[in-house]
């Protein structure tokens, strides 16, 4: 019986051993995560009356020819499409106006109102004890 504790005990610290020495490892090596995130932008177009599943699909199609979208972030609803682009790349009003050039769509570009566009965005308060810790573990990891 004391035998088997024994080997049990030593199995369970190699165990603990390797997990540790493989996840320093894994820190020390690790390159951090680079985000091309500055020069993504979302865009919107307000289309005048909805838009059904054809007229969807050919917008889609259009607005993926145009240089500088991202073509997996295509978003139709109603008479709304919200669209992401690289603004190192194209613009909302070059792609508007591009879009429009293809077929005769009926619709308009989405400009934010002057009052809004400075406001922050981000929902998580920056202040909060959760957001820093979060911040921090993530940085140590980075």
């Amino acid at each position: 019986m004391n035998k088997t504790v024994k080997k049990v005990v030593i199995a369970a610290v190699s165990i603990g051993v390797l997990f540790i020495a493989i996840l320093l490892f894994h820190i020390i090596t690790a390159k951090p995560a680079v985000y091309d995130s500055p020069n993504l932008q979302v865009s919107r177009i307000d289309f005048k009356s909805n838009i059904d599943s054809v007229q969807a699909k050919q917008i889609c199609a259009d607005l993926r020819t145009i240089k500088g979208l991202t073509t997996d972030s295509i978003i139709v609803k109603r008479n709304v499409v919200v669209y992401f682009h690289n603004n190192k790349i194209t613009n909302s009003e070059i792609v508007f106006n591009e879009l429009m050039t293809k077929r005769p769509y009926e619709a308009e570009r989405y400009i934010l109102p002057e009052g809004m566009a400075n406001k922050e965005v981000c929902p998580v308060d920056q202040n909060s004890m959760s957001y820093k810790v979060s911040k921090s573990i993530n940085q140590f990891f980075n």
